[in-house]
């Protein structure tokens, strides 16, 4: 055990440090480029989310009910991995918007609502008063584990005192949000290194230096405590998506993530970062939990394995270590929290209430500033009062993780309104007042009350109020069975929903409304001045300079109206109190006292509105409207444009195959009335003249066998053809080496190739494969091709190589030439029945050769194709499948 003095003396002297950490932070923040605006700054601010809950109550969780505890790490990695475009949607809102708190969102969203900003208030202070209780018996109990002390709990809420006065010095002395709170978010970052230090650390111990190893540690797991049909069930699940949510919603969270961001590309480095600190903070959690159920006296308590398990090694300093890696994840979240809920309440409850007493007076002090900023520093004090009370009213029986459950349901009601308003524009006030009023009071009912122990009477818990038992809280309407937690977010975040919907749905928005509806869906195509400037108000600049002085203080009012008298080309005194004017000062009056304060305080000073909003939303509307009906028909003449250009295509192709079919009948009646010509005239010299001589009989007789072939041939090209793509043709299929009949079809045309002066050469080693094709139909094809490599050549030194390899199951035979092969345009109507490409002219034929070497090939199942090369040129290829090895060969 360590002493009290020695745990004092540290955790003092660990405050003591943070605090001038935060000093030297806040005199550098503001510097161009300084370290504290870094990425990896930011991220390490994000893990103000692990707090005593994780660093704690995550092993305790771990030893209770085995891998739930991964959900708490689950459900932020999730969002942060696949939901950037969100992160990223809320920061940019949050800057162009000057968003102070997420009440302030919600409320902005709705037509700057203060009721809805009241009600969201209402609701983080609400869930946040057990998780700061959380913190309180995180403190206290680790602290009395560690020093062995009694009754220590008045130490530890001094100590949460003392940084609340940290808060208090370096979180309240601005009402702005332009300046950030660069000394807090400077702490966080060294409290995130300082919990994830010392959490590894007990981790290394409880795997190496008590167990041995990693396979010894896990070797004295329990069997109960993984089994997945029993691990991931309706909890688990509901587990992740609150995690999930609490990463969006807790106060602490939206503030750090949205408010404090100095940069949007920051989240690119937090997409990863933060999801890997995620992981290292949780490597250890599981063997930690089980090093203490299997070296720890039975009935040890699960939440404070992290200290116990090096106390009874004597490992003090590690204890010590871990101390303070608990003090900081308590801390943290103390910090933060306060900050953002005093925020919260200082501006959506105490600034309207002063706003009338603020307007009836004309004094120019800065007497609202300095109300907010006492009412921000007296809500820190209460926070932590409320959170003492809770820890007080529950006993503290409730493990960590359980308190911290209860609080993420609660912040969850926030989740719909604020995901439904940025990404739905249909979205109104008063489904999103219903939903949120709707699923705080069944939270409260269900979860929250019944978890304080006593405060609902125990005949309400067994039977229901009045004995109405469809009324149980937790058995509500007959939903009985389900775990309390999974049933009070069924209930609550279920009826949230539906009532956000159906209202949203059933009634109408404001102008105001809709104009911030717009703003917000659209973000990254609008900006905070392309509403309100559109509506004109009318005000002295001189009641506006009042108002300004008020919230902001003499002289940073005196500086903003210079400045706006300067944007106007004013050498001096006050800028005009147009439109432009009225409504950056209600964007800079936002950052102070958020957006529902502000534009009341605004719209009490300018005395309304002049132009109906109602009239320039809908004419907004029509615009909308008609812009969209206009982009429709510029897509639709797109569309046109791009149809008429094919169809003029296709009639080019259309007459040139007609061109092709006109030169075919003439190509074919030619073809066809030769032959016939010759054996018709000799047939009549042999019956008119039979005196004819025996030698001249047998010419002519020679001549008319010769037309006779001819002619059949021609015949036989167009049945074959015919046959081929009607289907009928029968081919039958064999294995046919390549490299036979390679070597065959040169053979074939060798004398052709002679008597041309074509050189005719194999390219490279022929794979010894066969092709599963006929052999005849497979020498037909190379044939054909070869021959027109050799007819239509017209190079000075032609030249035709073939090229075979076997790619993908498949053997493919390149024929290439050095003519330059056929054209583009040529090669889309090349295998076209009768058409002969540019060079056919060399020598006439009658255009079927490459139909039916195509048809021939595909009957096959492979394909004839033309191939181009980079330099435009192109050759023909034959695809065909590729043999399986005989039975053989394959025993080789």
């Amino acid at each position: 055990m360590l002493s009290q003095d020695l745990l004092l003396a540290v955790a003092l002297g660990y405050v003591v440090f943070l605090f001038v950490v935060a000093f030297t932070a806040d005199r550098q923040g503001m510097r161009r480029g300084s370290w504290l605006q870094s990425p990896a700054i930011y991220t390490l601010a994000l893990s103000v989310y692990c707090t005593a809950w994780t660093f704690y109550g995550a092993v305790g969780l771990a030893a209770r009910s085995g891998l739930e505890f991964a959900t708490i790490y689950l459900g932020p990695t999730l969002v942060f991995i696949g939901w950037w475009w969100t992160l990223r949607k809320l920061v940019r809102i949050g800057r162009v918007h000057r968003i102070t708190s997420i009440a302030d969102l919600v409320s902005s969203r709705y037509g700057k609502s203060p009721a809805l900003a009241v009600v969201v208030t209402v609701i983080a202070v609400i869930a946040t008063t057990p998780y700061i209780a959380l913190q309180l018996k995180s403190i206290t109990t680790s602290f009395e584990a560690i020093s062995g002390a009694q009754h220590a709990s008045r130490t530890a809420f001094w100590v949460a005192c003392g940084l609340a006065a940290f808060t208090i010095l370096f979180g309240t002395r601005s009402i702005s949000a332009n300046e950030r709170h660069h000394g807090v978010v400077a702490a966080i970052a060294v409290e995130a290194v300082t919990k994830l230090v010392a959490l590894v650390a007990v981790g290394i111990f409880a795997v190496w230096g008590v167990a041995g190893g990693v396979e010894a540690i896990f070797d004295r797991m329990p069997a109960e405590m993984v089994v997945p049909q029993e691990t991931f069930d309706g909890r688990w699940f509901t587990m992740v998506v609150l995690a999930g949510a609490a990463v969006l919603c807790l106060p602490r969270q939206f503030h750090v993530t949205v408010v404090e961001n100095t940069d949007e590309r920051h989240l690119l480095t937090a997409s990863w970062l933060f999801p890997l600190y995620m992981f290292l903070i949780s490597l250890f959690v599981l063997p930690i939990a089980i090093a203490g159920l299997a070296w720890l006296p039975e009935g040890s308590n699960p939440d404070l394995f992290v200290i116990a398990l090096p106390l009874a090694f004597d490992q003090q300093e590690l204890a010590l270590l871990a101390f303070i890696g608990g003090f900081s994840s308590a801390t943290s979240m103390v910090i933060v929290a306060s900050i953002a809920l005093s925020i919260m309440v200082s501006n959506h409850v105490v600034a309207p209430l002063a706003l009338n007493r603020m307007l009836s007076e004309r004094a120019a002090s800065g007497d609202m500033r300095d109300l907010l900023l006492t009412s921000r520093r007296v809500t820190i004090a209460a926070l932590l009062g409320l959170g003492f009370l809770y820890l007080t009213v529950s006993d503290g029986g409730a493990g960590l993780a359980a308190m911290g459950l209860t609080a993420f349901v609660g912040v969850a009601q926030v989740l719909p309104a604020m995901m439904g308003g940025i990404m739905w524009r249909g979205a109104t006030r008063a489904g999103a007042l219903a939903g949120l009023v709707a699923g705080a009071v069944l939270w409260l009912y269900t979860l929250f009350l019944p978890a304080l122990g006593g405060v609902l009477p125990e005949n309400w818990m067994a039977a229901g109020p009045f004995g109405i038992a469809a009324l149980r809280p937790q058995a509500l309407f007959g939903l009985a069975g389900l775990d309390p937690l999974v049933h009070a977010t069924v209930w609550s975040l279920g009826t949230n929903i539906l009532l956000f919907v159906t209202v949203s749905m059933a009634t109408s928005m404001s102008a105001l409304e809709r104009l911030q509806a717009a703003l917000f869906v659209d973000v990254f195509r609008t900006s905070a001045g392309d509403g309100p400037r559109f509506v004109r108000r009318e005000a002295a600049a001189e009641d506006l300079f009042i108002l300004a002085q008020r919230i902001l203080g003499a002289v940073p009012a005196q500086r903003l109206f210079d400045r706006m008298a300067r944007a106007q080309g004013r050498g001096s005194g006050l800028p005009k109190a147009d439109d432009a004017m009225v409504e950056r000062l209600e964007r800079e009056l936002a950052g102070s006292v958020g957006g529902a304060s502000a534009h009341a305080m605004v719209m009490r000073a300018t005395g309304g509105e002049i132009v109906s909003l109602t009239d320039l939303i809908d004419i907004a509307d029509e615009t909308q409207k008609l812009m969209e009906t206009t982009q429709r028909l510029a897509d639709k003449t797109t569309e046109l444009e791009r149809t008429a250009d094919e169809l003029r295509r296709a009639n080019q192709r259309l007459r040139r195959l007609d061109r092709q079919k006109d030169d075919f009948l003439s190509q074919v009646s030619h073809e066809l009335r030769t032959p016939m010509t010759s054996i018709r005239s000799f047939s009549e010299i042999l019956l008119s003249e039979p005196q004819v001589e025996t030698e001249e009989r047998a010419r002519f007789t020679a001549i008319i066998h010769a037309e006779s072939i001819r002619l059949t041939r021609l015949l036989d090209e167009i049945l074959d053809i015919s046959r081929l793509e009607s289907g009928y043709a029968d081919i039958p299929i064999e294995q046919v080496p390549i490299a036979g009949v390679l070597s065959t079809a040169m053979d074939c045309v060798a004398g052709f190739a002679f008597e041309r002066g074509v050189r005719m050469t194999i390219d490279d080693a022929v794979p010894e494969v066969a092709a599963a094709a006929n052999p005849d139909r497979l020498l037909q094809i190379l044939i054909n091709l070869l021959s027109n490599g050799i007819k239509y050549n017209g190079h000075a030194e032609p030249r035709i190589t073939l090229h075979a390899r076997t790619e993908a199951g498949r053997v493919e035979i390149d024929v290439a030439d050095n003519g330059g092969g056929v054209t583009a345009e040529e090669a889309e109507d090349i295998f076209a029945k009768f058409t002969r490409g540019t060079r056919a002219p060399l020598d006439r034929g009658a255009g079927l050769g490459l139909p039916i070497s195509r048809a021939m090939a595909e009957r096959m199942g492979g394909t004839l194709a033309v191939v181009f090369r980079e330099d435009g040129t192109s050759f023909f290829r034959v695809t065909l499948p590729l043999a399986p090895p005989s039975p053989a060969r394959a025993a080789e």
